[in-house]
């Protein structure tokens, strides 16, 4: 069966059967994601069905941030897409389970799952990539809004004379945990493509600290020299 249909048959189920409220783990997350991989996959021979199944079910169980469980979501999901597989697509290939169990499991950057397989560190990177860039500075925010999160600490945005805390502050993520992100990447197109959208981070977060200090026409080329030496050096 074409790779098409059997993504038709994807969404179609999830559009159906799958009831969640996070619009930062939707079908359009999952598509995205498949659409990232893709651009991965073209130097690859990688399973293109192992791929996108992961890419369609890495999150049909999706635990919140703040979950005490979190780190087992990816686990619980894995378990989920196989029943689904074996209940709802009788012809997907049984063959293929492990290998597709596996990509689920690994995406995950709390669950600490190194990736064994290539199908694996292609969903990874696809997957975090999607946390860098545009859409990812938007999921962010969308994020802590939805907990109730302040954006950033107005007196010391970039955590300067303070600990980073994710927990409380949105931006203090993007030091935390994305702008390490490129150092992760199991593929080299995924390493590419992560620096890239990290650097529009970077110039984000010296606008807006630019903006903090009155300048509104501005980028502060200091935030900009201090991550793009850690980036050198790492």
């Amino acid at each position: 069966m074409p790779i098409a249909h059997w993504q038709a048959r994807f969404e179609e189920y999830l559009q159906h059967n799958w009831l969640q409220d996070d619009k930062a783990h939707d079908v359009a997350h999952f598509r995205r994601v498949w659409k990232t991989s893709q651009h991965i996959l073209e130097t690859t021979e990688a399973d293109r069905l192992v791929v996108l199944t992961a890419c369609y079910f890495h999150d049909i169980v999706n635990l919140p941030k703040n979950h005490p469980e979190r780190h087992l979501a990816s686990t619980q999901a894995a378990q989920e897409t196989l029943r689904i597989l074996d209940s709802h697509f009788p012809d997907f290939p049984h063959s293929l389970y492990d290998a597709v169990a596996h990509a689920v499991r690994a995406h995950s950057f709390s669950a600490g799952i190194a990736p064994q397989t290539l199908e694996a560190k292609i969903v990874q990177d696809a997957d975090r990539l999607e946390s860098l860039g545009a859409i990812g500075l938007a999921r962010v925010f969308y994020t802590s809004g939805a907990l109730g999160r302040p954006l950033f600490d107005s007196e010391d945005p970039l955590a300067h004379g303070r600990e980073l805390d994710d927990a409380t502050y949105a931006l203090d993520h993007f030091q935390k945990k994305l702008l390490k992100l490129p150092d992760t990447m199991q593929t080299e197109a995924g390493r590419v493509l992560a620096r890239y959208n990290a650097d529009f981070l970077v110039n984000y977060m010296a606008k807006l600290c630019a903006e903090l200090k009155g300048d509104y026409c501005g980028m502060e080329q200091e935030v900009i020299q201090q991550f793009s030496s850690k980036k050198t050096s790492s």
